[in-house]
């Protein structure tokens, strides 16, 4: 789309913890922004979940709060349909003023790993399946979303219910077509095991518009939501005794020929696809923290509640933090099923895409597909609680691989102020925090 007719346009980049962060300018700039950017402090990429400075950050006082220059994605001019005053949003990415990749920049850091990928002549085919919850936050406790036909309150999951999905046509049919408007291919949408929970799936396509979808996908369903009289999260457990939100996510590589590098014809992969799958297990539990990133995340992980929380593998097998799904063998792909739909989708796909390829780099033997009920099974685990997934992810020695060291400190700065923070607020209050944010 152009900004033709509009008075006003956005830009923002993502910060983090997957936040827009940008600014609302006139039309009249819009013809600027290729050459001139956005200048905007490098710091704000790196504002905890409140939007607070991080304290002790060396892009705050000891560099002068330095700006940097955001300039615009391949992406290019999008609708917001939420909004009662209608303006585009141009997705950006921060440099430094010398033009290099801004380090702090999530996006940058998904590109980077996929440029190591391109380096070999290979390309990455992704895609997502997103679920959030649809609530009631108009009181001082969250409460289940009342069935638009009735206005009685849901109180119990409908699990691939057509009925369901009735109920809340209105707002699924606004949400196809503002898709449709935004250039988001949806795909299916169910019905989850959440009481007022649905679960759509993304297109599979090249990794990067996948991770820019998701992150648009996101933020389109929180604003929408609104305007049908109830709210939409991602939070990975909005409510204490029901199913929480997940985000899996699928892949597999091409090489220049077009061949997918998974496929040896037959049911099990190739040999590429297990040192891939090898090198997911190896970066697993350093990389809890981008998989769990909030203090809510870990409501989610709990074993036998459909979130992976053990580190093994298998072929058809929904217990396993990664699945190998059936079916013909040139879709063979990677399922990574740990992620929380609180994540930031640029940093959860750098995580699994960069650890894939450091396991294919090192000829990564991921040992034998599991059997049966991962939960019951003496298996190494996730990181249990967001402290000690701090410790690991700063502490492991496979992540340097993957993203800037100093991405990882200030992931590291960021976290552990939010720790702080949210232990002054009572549990039952987080809610408030994370509802419209994640």
């Amino acid at each position: 789309m152009t900004i033709d007719n509009f008075a006003t346009f956005r830009v923002a980049a993502c910060d983090l913890n997957g936040q827009m962060r940008g600014k609302r300018m006139p039309a009249s700039y819009f013809a600027k922004l290729q050459e001139d950017g956005v200048r905007m402090p490098l710091s704000v990429l790196n504002v905890d979940i409140k939007g607070a400075d991080i304290e002790g950050s060396p892009l705050l006082f000891e560099t002068g709060d330095a700006d940097g220059i955001m300039r615009p994605t391949s992406r290019g001019p999008v609708p917001l349909p939420w909004l009662d005053s209608a303006q585009p949003l141009v997705p950006m990415q921060m440099y430094l003023e010398d033009g290099t990749p801004f380090y702090g920049d999530a996006r940058h850091a998904l590109a980077r790993v996929l440029d190591r990928y391109a380096a070999r002549g290979w390309r990455v085919v992704a895609a997502t399946e997103l679920e959030f919850t649809l609530v009631d936050d108009g009181g001082k406790a969250l409460k289940h979303v009342r069935d638009p036909r009735n206005r009685r309150r849901i109180d119990a999951s409908e699990i691939l219910s057509l009925s369901q999905m009735d109920a809340f046509d209105p707002f699924l049919s606004a949400l196809y077509a503002a898709c449709d408007a935004m250039g988001i291919e949806a795909q299916t949408t169910t019905s989850e095991a959440g009481v007022g929970q649905f679960e759509i799936t993304l297109n599979h396509q090249d990794a990067l518009r996948a991770a820019d979808d998701t992150w648009l996908f996101k933020t389109l369903i929180r604003g929408l939501a609104h305007r049908y009289d109830c709210a939409a999260t991602f939070m990975a457990k909005p409510f204490a005794l029901d199913s929480g939100n997940g985000m899996h996510m699928h892949f597999s590589v091409l090489d220049a020929d077009g061949r997918n590098v998974f496929d040896d014809g037959g049911p099990k992969g190739t040999e590429t696809l297990r040192h891939a799958i090898g090198g997911c297990l190896a970066a697993m539990q350093g990389s809890t923290l981008i998989f769990a990133p909030h203090a809510n995340s870990y409501a989610r992980m709990t074993p036998g509640a459909h979130a992976p929380t053990a580190i093994c593998w298998a072929y058809e097998n929904r217990t396993a933090a990664i699945r190998v799904p059936g079916g013909s063998p040139k879709a063979r792909r990677i399922e990574h099923r740990v992620a929380g739909g609180d994540i930031n989708p640029y940093l959860s796909f750098a995580a699994i895409l960069g650890a894939a390829l450091v396991g294919i780099e090192d000829a990564m033997d991921p040992g034998a597909p599991l059997k049966g009920n991962a939960y019951g099974q003496d298996l190494p685990q996730l990181a249990t609680d967001w402290a000690a997934a701090v410790d690991l992810f700063e502490a492991d020695a496979l992540l340097p691989r993957i993203f800037e060291p100093k991405l990882i400190r200030n992931y590291v700065q960021t976290k552990r102020q939010e720790i702080a923070v949210m232990g002054e607020i009572d549990e039952a209050d987080h809610w408030k925090t994370y509802l419209d944010k994640v």
